[in-house]
């Protein structure tokens, strides 16, 4: 973090003033203060947050002057479409699903956020033509799943989970054989992204030789490989992890032929998605013996709280799976850190607010992103216009004929896919205008929500 004032001032001559400082000083003098924008219509945003979102979140925006409902569970469908009416923006983890039932009972929504990487829990299209922009956190809990996958291949070279649960028996058990050292064994990659790479470079530090298989050419950190298939992958590594997203493409891309294909004796970790391992081939896999263990964090199907039972009922190969020797099975827990929760917490809650206050959806997973310079204290009457339409031809003349009366300063619009977001700040705009303005855009053939904010 960068050194306080007082700081720099106790590391020089009371009597002296450093050019960094007078710099500092007049620069921040100068600097125009952006303008905390607010719906025009003054309705008091409301957020409902679900599964334990972190504390720091919940602090930011009520720091806004929102008002914050928090919740430690998930809710269910049944539950959304009861409560989700009465409220502007939800945040939610990997356990609630946000379905095209609750978009349509959500007639306030404006925004979603997913405090975790994984969106796949949100009907995205759905959201998309609702203009419902969704946020997600793609980085903050990388670190955390890396070093998971590194406890995980030592545990698993070294089969001390069934060690330290055989010490909880009672039962002395030590021994040597089929454990190994990590260093100088191979690691596979499945997915070189921001976990996969940070992966390498941990995996590397413990001397291992890394491979990876991407489906673009990406640039290897450290000594790091590239190899042209996944079949090369497979067949040439010790361990096998994986960290793709779940898309249909990657719905068990792991099955029995790419099972076959793994050296005898290697292992299978899975901290993406539950769908992309067919867990049954695993489990037969690990039954003859051709793989050494395996540890998998998710699951295709996931109890919805803490304390609920993970059985044959949820999944109906859970049992065969427990039972299986230097397996381990852990309840999602790859960004599970305190640390990881803390930078999702801060990175997700700050789009939504970006959003909600000011209009930007840079970020957006399934929206067009559109962001404009900030409004500054000094611009008293000015308005943004935030216009979420579909993306056909003929709205902007539509919208421009509206704001031709006024002095659009700033104007920027981009689509993706069937929906498109104008953003403008209009100058001296008199208070009786504004919803004027807003009624007229809003009856305009394409408009999906349109909002103003002062």
């Amino acid at each position: 973090m960068p050194a306080s004032p007082a700081a720099v001032v106790a590391s020089v001559s009371p009597t002296t003033s450093t050019l960094h400082e007078r710099f500092r000083k007049n620069s921040l003098a100068n600097v125009r203060q952006p303008k905390v924008l607010h719906p025009v219509d003054n309705d008091d945003l409301k957020l409902l947050l679900l599964e334990n979102i972190s504390q720091e979140a919940v602090k930011a925006f009520r720091t806004q002057g929102f008002h914050v409902d928090h919740y430690t569970k998930a809710m269910s469908e049944d539950e959304l479409v009861e409560k989700i009416g009465s409220y502007h923006a939800i945040g939610i983890r990997s356990k609630t699903k946000i379905t095209e039932r609750v978009i349509k009972a959500a007639s306030k929504l404006l925004v979603i956020g997913c405090f975790c990487i994984g969106t796949n829990q949100v009907d995205l299209p759905t959201a998309a033509k609702a203009g419902i922009p969704v946020f997600n956190s793609p980085f903050s809990n990388s670190r955390s799943v890396a070093e998971l996958v590194m406890s995980e291949v030592i545990a698993l070279s070294r089969q001390y989970f069934e060690r330290a649960f055989e010490m909880r028996q009672g039962i002395w058990n030590k021994q040597s054989k089929g454990c190994w050292e990590v260093r100088g064994k191979t690691l596979g990659i499945v997915g070189y992204g921001h976990i996969g790479s940070q992966l390498s470079v941990l995996a590397e530090s413990f001397g291992m030789r890394v491979l990876f298989y991407d489906v673009i050419n990406i640039m290897p950190l450290g000594s790091a490989r590239q190899v042209e298939s996944l079949e090369a992958l497979l067949s040439e590594s010790d361990f096998v992890t994986l960290h793709v997203p779940e898309l249909p493409e990657t719905t068990n891309m792991i099955s029995a032929q790419e099972l076959a294909l793994m050296k005898q004796g290697s292992y299978l970790i899975n901290n993406a998605r539950g769908k992309v391992v067919d867990i049954p081939a695993l489990i037969d896999a690990v039954k003859s013996k051709h793989l050494a263990g395996a540890a998998i964090d998710v699951y295709p199907s996931e109890p919805s709280a803490n304390g609920a039972p993970f059985d044959d009922q949820l999944n109906p190969w859970s049992s065969a799976l427990r039972s299986l020797p230097n397996v381990i099975l852990t309840p999602h827990i790859g960004g599970s850190t305190e640390e990881a929760q803390r930078m999702i917490g801060e990175e997700v809650s700050a789009a939504l607010i970006r959003y909600l206050n000011y209009g930007s959806s840079v970020g957006a997973v399934n929206f067009p992103e559109v962001d404009l310079r900030a409004i500054t204290t000094e611009q008293g009457g000015h308005v943004r216009v935030c216009h979420v339409h579909n993306n056909i031809p003929g709205v902007l003349k539509q919208v421009n004929e509206v704001l031709s009366p006024y002095n659009v300063e700033k104007q920027y619009s981009d689509s993706k896919g069937e929906v498109a977001y104008l953003m403008a700040d209009i100058a001296d705009v008199s208070p009786q205008d504004i919803n004027r303005i807003r009624e007229l855009i809003s009856r305009t053939s394409a408009n999906i929500l349109t909002r103003l904010l002062a």
